[in-house]
């Protein structure tokens, strides 16, 4: 109750809400003196995000350095649920140049730095990343087959870097 309060919702959402979030382990309900907690889960949250913003930091200089060297906006992001999540960005000094907000998503087989990340994996986990998303055209230009993108991603480590030519979205190249 104390807590529903606190958040100004009702008892019985509060306790419906409390009751998932202890079946994923966010939190924890002591019975014997009836007490809700923080759980295990949100632990492990918490340190994957504190990895993340370590991450971040240590990139960081090498994106500035690598944007100055190549007067273009530079992106980091990681793979999640064959997904990429933008983490940090470094914008270029350019006019037209492409936002990315941290935690935006885009698809890995049709953006620059989603193929980056494709080219970087080993062949299994990139046939389950394609079958878990699939491959949506986003523009007349995305690749929509398993080979066609299996050779770009060979192309991009040959050559050491990924691209995306309009494949996004119409007029953006990465």
């Amino acid at each position: 109750t104390e807590a529903a309060q606190q958040v100004g919702l009702s008892p019985s959402t509060a306790h419906r809400l409390l009751t998932t979030l202890e079946q994923e382990r966010y939190v924890h309900f002591d019975a014997e003196r009836r007490l809700w907690s923080v759980g295990v889960q949100a632990f492990v949250t918490g340190s994957a995000f504190l990895k993340t913003r370590s991450l971040v930091a240590t990139a960081r200089p090498h994106m500035r350095t690598l944007m100055e060297d190549s007067e273009e906006t530079v992106n980091l992001a990681v793979e999640d649920q064959a997904q990429a999540v933008y983490l940090s960005q470094v914008e270029c000094r350019q006019m037209m140049r492409a936002f990315a907000r941290p935690g935006g998503r885009v698809p890995l087989h049709c953006s620059g730095v989603g193929k980056a990340l494709l080219s970087a994996m080993p062949d299994s986990d990139v046939g389950r990343a394609l079958h878990r998303e699939g491959l949506a055209r986003m523009t007349v230009k995305t690749l929509i087959t398993p080979a066609a993108l299996r050779a770009d991603l060979a192309q991009s480590r040959d050559r050491g870097y990924a691209l995306d030519d309009e494949e996004h979205a119409i007029g953006l190249r990465c």
